[in-house]
């Protein structure tokens, strides 16, 4: 069960309080999201600052759950035989918060709250003999490292955003901990210090200025220490973070295209296992290929946020620094060049197993989830790609039968929230292009969808995979090191080379007929194979087209679809 936030007038840092605050700070950016959303502009207007920092805020509280849970279950609340510190402590709790945030950090603003939980973290995590004498200095100096560990996060920091209302709010607090304030006293001034920098935010960043709005990053700030008073005084903000109602002079129209109507089309995120002076090289690399680049975490797991029209070239510097994984790729498309912040009509979203299987459909528009080999995304996963998609109608490709009963859930979900889904069953990324093809985003909802299905099922897809032990299979018994030509999912082929084995699936996948067969190659096929192939069908079948992609990381060594 979720925790319910129960505010305690005490002056108090300990597990419990934070839990508190985690709690209160997930309900006020609830309701505070479709507000934010509305005011987003800087620094691109996609409307979703809100969302964002609500997602990353639950996914905090949820690994800060977890950690309560967890210890109630040891029925004590203190650690196994591990010498591990008890895991109710005030560490393990604000640890475990921010790594909650750190790995499911949403968009810029998102990501940029995730590091300023780290910062916290880092002081109240901090032993005994580290911290400062009392609660209220405690809480200063925690604000205080947030606010610069956010401020060093960023690439190229900007006034007027969500860090100048950080910065305002830990200046308050270091201010009344010197009054020799208690927590809730410093909590007091660092939620009225933020609430007086975001109020100036719209005369130190022009396009805040022009559309008449206050920073909608800062807006969530201003809820998050509003939150974190509440937890420690018991009395409930007065108010929810101004947004319009902040401007006192006349709105003008927005134009947050300003700075971003010939920037990068293709927002970029992932985590990434990497070393401290790896990423220092991949800032500066990263630094050259976009813009709005933030990278936070540290202890070799880290959080890469960045915008670029190149993502394939964002996620190969991130495979040169570490391991990437929980790679998101979107598409900013038309609308915001626009500088629309309403949701689209309709969006695509695709389930892929490959790098450049997700930048061929982010190209095509649609927002992607990368899967690796032997894993695969869980509802909530699937659920935020949809809310990223920013559409009143979404069409999801779950891409394999393993994800039919996660993207139904997800659809369930995102239906209750307002947004027309459809599933279509795709079993294979081959049948999720084909559906692609044929997206028609202006036609209705329901022709689009089904046009969309019939492409799929009209689409045999094939896999070459190379066997890893010995074992039974359809087409007889295979020995490790096997090449496996699988169709529709069966093991139809046992062969000796992935070539031949290639030339065997494509036989019989066109013995029943076809116009198109579409090649996806992993990244260690070299292009030789594909040549070999397209000759091969050409000679065979004179009047079938032939088209090749480079599937990328994580793909599969041979994708094969006929339509």
């Amino acid at each position: 069960m979720p925790h319910e936030a129960q505010p305690q007038p005490a002056d108090e840092l300990d597990a419990e309080a934070v839990r508190t605050w985690s709690s209160l700070a997930l309900a006020a950016l609830g309701r505070a999201r479709d507000d934010i959303d509305a005011i987003n502009v800087y620094p691109v207007a996609d409307a979703d600052t809100g969302t964002n920092l609500y997602l990353t805020a639950e996914s905090a509280d949820r690994a800060l759950t977890e950690t309560f849970d967890n210890a109630a279950r040891t029925g004590s609340g203190t650690a196994e035989v591990t010498g591990a510190t008890e895991p109710t402590s005030l560490s393990e709790a604000v640890r475990a918060w921010a790594h909650g945030a750190l790995v499911g950090a949403r968009g810029n603003s998102g990501t940029i709250l995730a590091q300023l939980l780290r910062g916290v973290a880092d002081v109240l995590g901090a032993e005994p003999e580290d911290r400062r004498t009392g609660p209220g200095g405690l809480l200063a100096h925690a604000l205080t490292r947030a606010a610069e560990e956010a401020y060093a996060a960023v690439a190229h920091p900007v006034e007027g955003t969500m860090l100048t209302v950080a910065g305002a709010a830990a200046r308050a607090a270091e201010a009344a901990s010197a009054a020799a304030g208690t927590a809730a006293d410093v909590a007091r001034a660092a939620y009225d210090g933020a609430r007086a920098a975001l109020a100036e935010t719209p005369g130190q960043l022009a396009a805040l200025g022009r559309a008449g709005v206050v920073d909608a990053g800062g807006c969530g700030i201003v809820a998050v220490l509003g939150a974190l008073w509440q937890a420690l005084s018991g009395q409930e903000p007065a108010a929810e973070p101004p947004a319009r109602g902040a401007v006192t002079t006349a709105p003008q129209p927005a134009d947050p295209c300003e700075q971003h109507e010939d920037g990068p089309a293709y927002e970029v995120i992932y985590l990434l296992e990497a070393s401290e002076p790896a990423v220092a090289e991949l800032r500066a690399h990263l630094d050259g290929l976009g813009d709005s680049l933030v990278v936070v975490g540290g202890d070799g797991l880290w959080n890469v946020h960045v915008h670029v029209d190149d993502p394939g070239a964002a996620v190969e510097a991130g495979v040169v620094a570490g391991r990437p994984y929980r790679i998101r790729i979107t598409h900013f498309g038309d609308e915001r060049r626009r500088g629309r912040v309403e949701r689209a009509q309709r969006a695509v979203v695709a389930v892929v197993p490959g790098e450049g299987l997700a930048g061929l459909c982010a190209e095509a528009g649609a927002t992607t989830v990368l899967v690796r080999p032997g894993e695969a995304p869980a509802t909530a996963e699937l659920l935020d790609a949809v809310r990223r998609a920013h559409a009143r109608e979404v069409v999801l490709l779950p891409g394999g039968t393993e994800l039919r009963a996660a993207a139904a859930t997800a659809a369930e979900q995102a239906r209750a929230e307002g947004v027309r889904v459809a599933v279509i069953p795709t079993r294979s990324a081959v049948q999720g292009l084909a559906a692609l093809a044929v997206h028609d985003p202006d036609g209705s909802f329901d022709e689009d969808v089904v046009a969309m299905t019939a492409a799929a099922g009209a689409t045999r897809y094939g896999e070459l995979a190379v066997a890893e032990r010995q074992s039974f299979t359809s087409a007889g018994i295979c020995q490790a090191g096997d090449v496996l030509g699988l169709i529709d999912g069966d093991v139809a082929v046992i062969g000796a080379g992935l070539p031949e084995t290639a030339e065997a699936v494509l036989d019989r996948m066109l013995g029943s007929g076809g116009e198109l067969v579409t090649l996806v190659l992993g990244p260690e096929v070299p292009d030789a194979v594909a040549e070999r192939l397209e000759a091969y069908v050409q000679s065979g079948h004179l009047a079938v087209d032939t088209v090749t992609y480079r599937g990328g990381r994580y793909s599969a060594p041979l994708l094969i679809g006929v339509e």
